[in-house]
Protein backbone atom coordinates (compact mmCIF):
# COMPACT_ATOMS: atom_id res chain seq x y z
CA UNK A 1 0.00 0.00 0.00
CA UNK A 2 1.45 3.65 -0.91
CA UNK A 3 -0.25 6.73 -0.24
CA UNK A 4 0.53 10.45 -1.44
CA UNK A 5 0.49 13.10 1.00
CA UNK A 6 -2.19 13.63 2.81
CA UNK A 7 -3.36 17.19 2.25
CA UNK A 8 -7.21 17.41 3.68
CA UNK A 9 -8.03 16.22 7.33
CA UNK A 10 -9.96 13.69 5.50
CA UNK A 11 -7.01 12.23 3.76
CA UNK A 12 -5.09 12.45 7.59
CA UNK A 13 -7.59 10.37 8.74
CA UNK A 14 -7.35 7.75 6.14
CA UNK A 15 -3.82 7.60 6.62
CA UNK A 16 -4.61 6.86 10.79
CA UNK A 17 -7.22 4.06 9.92
CA UNK A 18 -5.24 2.86 7.81
CA UNK A 19 -1.94 2.76 10.44
CA UNK A 20 -4.34 1.33 13.00
CA UNK A 21 -6.14 -1.42 10.81
CA UNK A 22 -2.36 -2.18 9.83
CA UNK A 23 -1.60 -2.64 13.55
CA UNK A 24 -5.01 -4.67 13.95
CA UNK A 25 -3.83 -7.01 11.50
CA UNK A 26 -0.60 -7.49 13.24
CA UNK A 27 -2.31 -8.11 16.69
CA UNK A 28 -3.79 -10.98 14.62
CA UNK A 29 -0.21 -12.81 13.86
CA UNK A 30 1.95 -11.78 16.58
CA UNK A 31 1.66 -10.73 20.35
CA UNK A 32 1.54 -7.18 21.45
CA UNK A 33 5.30 -7.38 22.65
CA UNK A 34 6.52 -8.51 18.95
CA UNK A 35 4.79 -5.49 17.15
CA UNK A 36 7.73 -2.82 15.72
CA UNK A 37 7.04 0.07 14.63
CA UNK A 38 9.29 -0.79 11.48
CA UNK A 39 7.42 -3.57 10.39
CA UNK A 40 4.01 -1.48 10.95
CA UNK A 41 5.50 0.84 8.61
CA UNK A 42 6.57 -1.72 6.24
CA UNK A 43 3.04 -2.79 6.03
CA UNK A 44 1.32 0.60 6.11
CA UNK A 45 3.58 1.69 3.13
CA UNK A 46 4.67 4.61 4.76
CA UNK A 47 8.61 5.52 6.21
CA UNK A 48 8.67 5.43 9.92
CA UNK A 49 9.42 9.21 10.26
CA UNK A 50 5.48 9.57 8.45
CA UNK A 51 3.88 7.13 11.00
CA UNK A 52 4.98 9.58 13.59
CA UNK A 53 3.67 11.80 12.08
CA UNK A 54 0.54 10.40 13.08
CA UNK A 55 1.34 8.42 15.86
CA UNK A 56 3.99 9.53 18.55
CA UNK A 57 5.09 6.16 19.22
CA UNK A 58 4.08 2.10 19.02
CA UNK A 59 2.80 2.67 22.48
CA UNK A 60 0.13 5.41 21.18
CA UNK A 61 -0.52 3.43 18.35
CA UNK A 62 -1.88 0.42 20.71
CA UNK A 63 -3.73 2.02 23.08
CA UNK A 64 -5.73 3.55 20.07
CA UNK A 65 -6.37 0.13 19.29
CA UNK A 66 -6.83 -0.65 23.04
CA UNK A 67 -9.70 1.77 23.49
CA UNK A 68 -11.67 0.43 19.75
CA UNK A 69 -11.19 -3.32 20.95
CA UNK A 70 -12.46 -2.59 24.26
CA UNK A 71 -15.51 -0.37 23.16
CA UNK A 72 -16.23 -3.09 20.69
CA UNK A 73 -16.02 -6.10 23.31
CA UNK A 74 -18.50 -3.87 25.65
CA UNK A 75 -21.35 -3.50 22.71
CA UNK A 76 -20.82 -7.22 22.25
CA UNK A 77 -20.80 -7.73 26.20
CA UNK A 78 -24.28 -6.02 26.70
CA UNK A 79 -25.82 -8.64 24.22
CA UNK A 80 -24.25 -11.50 26.14
CA UNK A 81 -25.68 -10.64 28.76
CA UNK A 82 -28.91 -9.91 28.24
CA UNK A 83 -29.10 -13.39 26.54
CA UNK A 84 -27.72 -14.91 29.51
CA UNK A 85 -28.68 -13.78 32.73
CA UNK A 86 -32.16 -14.07 33.97
CA UNK A 87 -32.49 -10.83 36.58
CA UNK A 88 -34.97 -12.41 38.68
CA UNK A 89 -32.55 -15.37 39.47
CA UNK A 90 -31.51 -15.41 43.28
CA UNK A 91 -28.58 -13.19 43.62
CA UNK A 92 -25.75 -16.08 43.66
CA UNK A 93 -26.94 -17.80 40.38
CA UNK A 94 -26.74 -14.58 38.59
CA UNK A 95 -23.30 -13.81 40.26
CA UNK A 96 -22.09 -17.37 39.15
CA UNK A 97 -23.73 -16.72 35.39
CA UNK A 98 -22.14 -12.92 35.19
CA UNK A 99 -18.59 -14.94 36.12
CA UNK A 100 -19.49 -17.57 33.30
CA UNK A 101 -20.29 -14.85 31.12
CA UNK A 102 -17.41 -12.13 31.40
CA UNK A 103 -14.58 -14.89 30.87
CA UNK A 104 -15.95 -16.87 28.08
CA UNK A 105 -16.62 -13.49 26.37
CA UNK A 106 -12.76 -12.12 27.06
CA UNK A 107 -11.34 -15.96 26.43
CA UNK A 108 -12.64 -15.31 23.25
CA UNK A 109 -10.77 -11.88 22.72
CA UNK A 110 -6.89 -12.72 23.24
CA UNK A 111 -5.76 -10.16 21.59
CA UNK A 112 -8.10 -7.61 24.09
CA UNK A 113 -6.64 -9.62 26.89
CA UNK A 114 -3.04 -9.08 25.26
CA UNK A 115 -3.42 -5.78 25.59
CA UNK A 116 -4.65 -5.17 28.88
CA UNK A 117 -1.65 -7.04 30.23
CA UNK A 118 1.10 -4.41 28.23
CA UNK A 119 -1.27 -1.62 29.42
CA UNK A 120 0.56 -0.73 32.71
CA UNK A 121 3.73 -2.13 31.86
CA UNK A 122 4.17 -1.08 28.06
CA UNK A 123 1.52 0.97 26.82
CA UNK A 124 1.46 3.64 29.30
CA UNK A 125 5.55 3.98 28.90
CA UNK A 126 7.09 6.04 25.71
CA UNK A 127 4.05 8.55 25.36
CA UNK A 128 3.16 11.89 25.98
CA UNK A 129 1.08 13.54 28.90
CA UNK A 130 -1.28 14.39 26.50
CA UNK A 131 -1.87 10.79 25.01
CA UNK A 132 -2.12 9.21 28.10
CA UNK A 133 -4.70 11.86 29.46
CA UNK A 134 -6.52 11.18 26.54
CA UNK A 135 -6.80 7.38 26.58
CA UNK A 136 -7.12 7.54 30.29
CA UNK A 137 -10.07 10.04 29.61
CA UNK A 138 -11.68 7.50 27.15
CA UNK A 139 -11.28 4.65 29.76
CA UNK A 140 -13.02 6.46 32.60
CA UNK A 141 -16.36 6.21 29.70
CA UNK A 142 -15.66 2.65 29.29
CA UNK A 143 -15.21 2.26 32.57
CA UNK A 144 -18.75 3.78 33.54
CA UNK A 145 -20.22 1.75 30.77
CA UNK A 146 -19.39 -1.45 32.38
CA UNK A 147 -19.89 -0.53 35.81
CA UNK A 148 -23.33 -0.02 34.23
CA UNK A 149 -23.99 -3.37 32.67
CA UNK A 150 -22.45 -4.86 35.80
CA UNK A 151 -24.82 -2.49 38.09
CA UNK A 152 -27.82 -3.92 35.77
CA UNK A 153 -27.82 -7.53 36.97
CA UNK A 154 -26.19 -7.53 39.86
CA UNK A 155 -27.12 -4.27 41.92
CA UNK A 156 -26.02 -6.09 45.29
CA UNK A 157 -22.61 -4.62 44.28
CA UNK A 158 -23.47 -1.25 44.29
CA UNK A 159 -20.51 0.93 44.31
CA UNK A 160 -18.56 -2.25 44.43
CA UNK A 161 -19.10 -2.69 40.64
CA UNK A 162 -16.65 -0.19 39.08
CA UNK A 163 -13.88 -2.24 41.19
CA UNK A 164 -15.00 -5.22 39.73
CA UNK A 165 -15.43 -3.84 36.72
CA UNK A 166 -11.37 -3.01 36.95
CA UNK A 167 -10.46 -6.25 38.57
CA UNK A 168 -11.60 -7.83 35.35
CA UNK A 169 -9.92 -6.35 33.10
CA UNK A 170 -6.36 -6.53 35.13
CA UNK A 171 -7.22 -9.94 35.93
CA UNK A 172 -7.90 -11.02 32.37
CA UNK A 173 -4.63 -9.35 31.19
CA UNK A 174 -2.26 -10.89 34.12
CA UNK A 175 -3.73 -14.92 33.52
CA UNK A 176 -3.69 -14.18 29.31
CA UNK A 177 0.14 -14.23 29.94
CA UNK A 178 0.11 -18.14 31.15
CA UNK A 179 -2.37 -19.16 28.69
CA UNK A 180 -0.60 -18.35 25.90
CA UNK A 181 2.63 -19.28 26.36
CA UNK A 182 6.08 -18.26 24.19
CA UNK A 183 7.18 -21.62 21.81
CA UNK A 184 9.99 -22.26 24.05
CA UNK A 185 7.99 -22.81 26.98
CA UNK A 186 5.58 -24.73 25.47
CA UNK A 187 8.06 -27.00 24.18
CA UNK A 188 9.31 -27.12 27.67
CA UNK A 189 5.92 -28.52 28.65
CA UNK A 190 5.60 -30.71 25.92
CA UNK A 191 9.06 -31.93 26.79
CA UNK A 192 8.06 -32.21 30.78
CA UNK A 193 4.49 -32.24 30.95
CA UNK A 194 4.88 -31.66 35.17
CA UNK A 195 5.67 -28.28 34.03
CA UNK A 196 2.59 -27.46 32.84
CA UNK A 197 0.93 -27.10 35.76
CA UNK A 198 2.19 -23.08 35.44
CA UNK A 199 -0.07 -23.30 31.93
CA UNK A 200 -3.20 -21.72 32.82
CA UNK A 201 -6.67 -22.48 30.26
CA UNK A 202 -7.99 -18.76 30.51
CA UNK A 203 -11.15 -19.32 30.25
CA UNK A 204 -11.64 -21.04 33.19
CA UNK A 205 -9.01 -19.93 35.51
CA UNK A 206 -10.77 -16.37 34.73
CA UNK A 207 -13.82 -17.70 35.88
CA UNK A 208 -12.18 -19.02 39.09
CA UNK A 209 -11.03 -15.68 39.83
CA UNK A 210 -14.29 -13.50 38.77
CA UNK A 211 -16.14 -15.32 40.94
CA UNK A 212 -13.68 -15.14 43.80
CA UNK A 213 -13.59 -11.79 43.54
CA UNK A 214 -17.66 -11.45 43.62
CA UNK A 215 -17.94 -13.40 46.72
CA UNK A 216 -15.36 -11.06 48.29
CA UNK A 217 -17.60 -8.30 47.83
CA UNK A 218 -21.52 -9.18 47.86
CA UNK A 219 -23.02 -8.95 50.79
CA UNK A 220 -23.59 -12.23 53.02
CA UNK A 221 -26.81 -13.10 54.20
Amino acid sequence: MTFQRARTEEQREIRRRAILDAASAMLDEMPVAAVTLNELSRRVGLAKPNVLRYFESREAVLLELLDRFLQEWLAELAGELAAGIDENLPMAERAATLAEILSRSLSGRAVLCDLFGAQGSVLEHNVSVEVVTRYKRASLERLATMTALIQKYLPELGEEATLFSLQTMVMAGALSAYSTPPPSLQAAYEADPGLARFHFELKDSLRMALSAALLGVLPRR
